[in-house]
């Protein structure tokens, strides 16, 4: 076998991995598709010989495209990220407790997307990498161009922002959830700002998804608010969802009330909610359809 049919034969092992790394560091099935491309491309321009483990290269290689590509959206709205790449590493951060870290990995899939993009880039690779895909944080650290104390931090970062973004405690009430999820996508439809300020928490997060966004500048009537990857505060979110979610109605999301487009039998939108008593503090806007499949939802009609 020819040189470069062996190459090509090993990459072609290697995609599955490669784009399910790019997937979840970018959140878009193209993005993803792209990233590995560009991946085989620096692989065929590369001499490997010296290289000993061409899995682990690659992995290198593809994430570092991906980092690149997340940081060059310019549309993307971000906390600043105050690290300085040496800051001291708690007796947390140091040792995560193993059984939780694999649970919240098992946890994050297609749906926990649009809580990635609440992240930035460096946590957003630390945490993909070394949770999801059990890559040691030496290497992570090398793409990163830090220390491995200051990359361990980042994921232990991201992993505290994902563990509080909202999975409903063992109290919640369904039934009162429901109510207040009505009581949204009712004053949503028609327009009733101060309602919806009533129902969010001052601090709300919205974050939503590529396909989400694209969906909603389609159908935006002219001087509406635009809809971006994350909004934070009551007044901005109540500003995007006021006279919108005309036909939304309320449904079950894995057992979770929320809100959900769903022309005919199938949902095209959904709307998930995180909530505080009564009070909304995050909405994820899921569009992807691929991230739609992963879900058991459950319509309310009738």
């Amino acid at each position: 076998m020819r040189d470069d049919d062996w190459l090509a034969q090993r990459f072609e092992e290697n995609r599955p991995r490669l784009r399910a790394v790019a997937y979840r560091m970018l959140g878009s099935d193209t993005e993803a598709d792209d990233a590995v491309q560009e991946s085989w491309l620096r692989l065929s321009r590369t001499d490997t010989s010296d290289v000993q483990n061409l899995a682990g290269w690659l992995t290198t290689v593809v994430s570092r495209v991906a980092l690149d590509m997340l940081r060059s959206r310019t549309s993307r709205r971000e906390d600043p990220l105050d690290d300085g790449g040496s800051a001291a590493v708690t007796a947390d951060d140091a040792a995560p407790d193993p059984e939780g870290e694999a649970i919240l990995a098992d946890a994050v899939g297609p749906a926990l997307l649009v809580v990635l993009d609440s992240l930035a880039p460096a946590e957003r690779l630390a945490f993909v990498l070394h949770d999801l895909f059990a890559v040691p944080f030496d290497e992570i650290a090398v793409i990163l161009d830090r220390s491995p104390a200051a990359t361990r931090q980042l994921a232990s970062r991201a992993r505290r922002r994902i563990q509080g973004t909202g999975r409903p405690s063992s109290g919640a009430d369904p039934a009162r959830q429901r109510l207040v999820v009505d009581a949204f996508l009712a004053a949503s439809r028609n327009g009733r700002f101060e309602d919806l300020l009533a129902l969010l928490d001052p601090g709300v997060v919205l974050r939503a998804d590529q396909v989400a966004i694209d969906n909603a500048a389609a159908g935006c009537d002219k001087g509406a608010p635009e809809l971006v990857r994350l909004l934070r505060g009551s007044e901005a979110v109540a500003g995007v969802f006021s006279g919108r979610a005309q036909h939304a109605e309320t449904v079950l999301v894995d057992g979770v009330p929320a809100g959900a487009w769903v022309p005919g039998e199938t949902p095209r939108a959904l709307f998930r909610f995180t909530f505080e008593g009564d009070r909304i503090t995050a909405i994820d806007m899921v569009g992807d359809p691929a991230a739609i499949a992963e879900l058991e939802v459950t319509l309310l009609r009738g």
